[in-house]
């Protein structure tokens, strides 16, 4: 049973040739960054001067370009139906916000300054920890889409669960960052943090709602606003792509010559990441089992809270620490890890659907 809604038309779900083959495509951007950020240095140098206030603008706008067509795709108006079946937003919330940030956290704490303490310099593993603390802080918005329609999710319900985690995010992300930066010892310059969240989040997720509301006006029903969003997102998303691409192209490039001449460090990196994803989802899934979620909210649940806005963490990474810094490094190695990871869980969720009651 899906919520109630006028129309059952998802937000962008639909997997075309670029979703199917993500891990290729990234993948191949990862290589392109690596070979030309050691063949022509000088140019990555140069573009990471274009900055204000901490600000990469060169990545500000392949930013922006990937974040605001996602924005476009949440509608505010679902905050309605917030109540209509409540269990699998608790699931969702309580993971997010109140599980997930600080279990990043704790791994990070373990493995930076305890297990790994004698592979990686103490200021270095500061900056991972760094990292680790702004992906584990941005759960994920857009390819949550992917990911439910790969389940065969409620993309109505889904929708509902990405609009209230996206208004959680713009009062929490910046406050949760903070409090566990802190915990690290590490000195947060709240300005910039903030400064990022307003750039990254508010001013985008802005951007979109009056991008949505241009697009209903003259429509007669949600299903012909739903049309109108989907039309323009089709359209826009060749630019997101791009932005995508390029961004991990650059990211890699800025960390060239880091990630050649320390390659265990990726690795090192990889594993609380891994760790984190895999738990994460398997206590969201088996929280959903046992208040018996029906499959096409129990798996986008799960998912959601182990997928990660690394577009954000990307960001905000290098507005606080710059782009050659460890914990920019880290969220860079959360794209390399999220694609695969991610693409396992669905299929262990499609194999386990029978564990859950039909609709």
């Amino acid at each position: 049973m899906s919520i109630n809604t006028p129309a059952a038309t998802p937000a962008p779900t639909g997997i075309g040739p670029f979703e199917k083959w993500l891990s290729v495509w990234v993948g191949a951007a990862i290589l392109a960054g690596l070979l030309l950020g050691n063949l022509v240095p000088g140019l990555f140098q140069r573009l990471a001067a274009f900055e204000y206030a901490s600000v990469n603008l060169v990545v500000a706008v392949l930013i922006w370009a990937m974040v605001y067509p996602m924005m476009v795709g949440v509608d505010f108006k679902s905050l309605r139906q917030v109540g209509a079946k409540p269990k699998g937003l608790v699931v969702t919330i309580v993971v997010n916000w109140l599980v997930k940030p600080f279990t990043m956290a704790a791994l990070g704490v373990l493995f930076f300054e305890y297990v790994f303490a004698d592979l990686i310099a103490p200021t270095d593993a500061e900056q991972y920890l760094a990292g680790l603390i702004l992906l584990g802080a941005a759960p994920c918005t857009a390819m949550v889409f992917v990911w439910s329609q790969m389940t065969r999710g409620d993309p109505n319900y889904t929708l509902v669960q990405v609009s209230v985690n996206d208004v959680i995010m713009v009062f929490a992300f910046a406050p949760i960052v903070a409090m566990l930066l802190g915990v690290t010892d590490l000195v947060v310059p709240w300005m910039t943090l903030l400064l990022s969240v307003g750039l990254y989040i508010v001013i985008p997720l802005l951007a979109g709602a009056l991008t949505r509301m241009k697009l209903g006006q003259g429509t007669r029903s949600k299903l012909e606003e739903d049309a109108a969003v989907a039309r323009f997102s089709a359209r826009v998303k060749p630019a997101s792509v791009f932005g995508l691409l390029v961004t991990v192209v650059l990211l890699f490039g800025f960390q060239a010559e880091v990630i050649l001449d320390q390659p265990l460090v990726i690795l090192l990196i990889a594993v609380p990441l891994l760790i984190q994803s895999y738990g994460i989802f398997f206590a969201a899934y088996f929280a959903a089992r046992a208040w018996r979620l029906p499959f096409t909210i129990a798996a986008p649940c799960a998912l959601i809270g182990t997928s990660n806005f690394f577009e954000l963490a990307v960001a905000v990474a290098i507005s606080l620490f710059g782009l050659g810094s460890g914990a920019a490094l880290a969220t860079v190695v959360g794209v390399l890890v999220e694609v695969p990871v991610m693409l396992s869980l669905v299929a262990f969720a499609n194999r386990t659907k029978h564990w859950f009651p039909a609709d």
